[in-house]
């Protein structure tokens, strides 16, 4: 039997989900055919069949992505001492996605799926789950070390945080008017005061 190089496998895979993300920003979930995907991953059918059974089953590999990313994005590192300013990076991060066409589509296409699809809705919860857990995590390690107010309620500062994140990415998609650096600047202000228990 022939054994599997795990590391040329999962550069097969990534190569066909990184096509599939360009075929579904273009032309959405739905409307993207396993063709254009395969065109585009410059693979046969047959290949990217071996890899994943279809388009439902690739579109519920980039949700899964999705969700490691998050993770990736929001944990702590070994190097990190300030969780303020790890707190602030991590958001900034998750702001900049917010300016990218090709995440702004994907996400757009998920949430869109995810109302429709018990399947999709399950994949987008877990990646929510995911979110939330990390930045409480991340919230409870600023107040640990003092920069927090003491008495702040961290599922609620995480459910206000993850509003004013949502908030920003949908006025960055709907309002062609939407000057990102100005919003980012002023939705940090109110963060920093509001987990500070400051006045505004």
């Amino acid at each position: 039997m022939r054994t599997v190089d795990p590391e040329k496998h999962e550069a097969r895979r990534r190569q066909i989900l990184d096509a599939a993300v360009l075929c579904f920003a273009r032309r959405g979930f739905h409307q993207t055919r396993t063709a254009e995907i395969c065109a585009e991953a410059g693979m046969s059918p047959g290949n990217v069949f071996h890899y994943f059974a279809g388009k439902d089953d690739i579109i519920a590999a980039i949700v899964d992505e999705d969700g490691r990313e998050t993770a990736a994005r929001f944990a702590r590192t070994d190097g990190e001492t300030d969780a303020i300013a790890a707190l602030m990076a991590r958001i900034d991060a998750s702001l900049a996605l917010a300016t990218d066409p090709i995440q702004v589509r994907i996400t757009l296409e998920v949430v869109a799926e995810a109302v429709r699809n018990p399947a999709m809705m399950a994949c987008a919860a877990r990646n929510e789950a995911v979110r939330r857990k990390a930045l409480a995590g991340l919230l409870e390690w600023a107040q640990a070390q003092g920069q927090l107010a003491a008495g702040l309620d961290i599922a609620a500062a995480v459910d206000w945080v993850l509003m004013l994140l949502d908030g920003y990415f949908d006025r960055a998609v709907i309002d062609p008017a939407f000057d990102a650096g100005v919003a980012r600047a002023r939705l940090r202000a109110s963060i920093l005061h509001f987990l500070r228990g400051e006045a505004a």
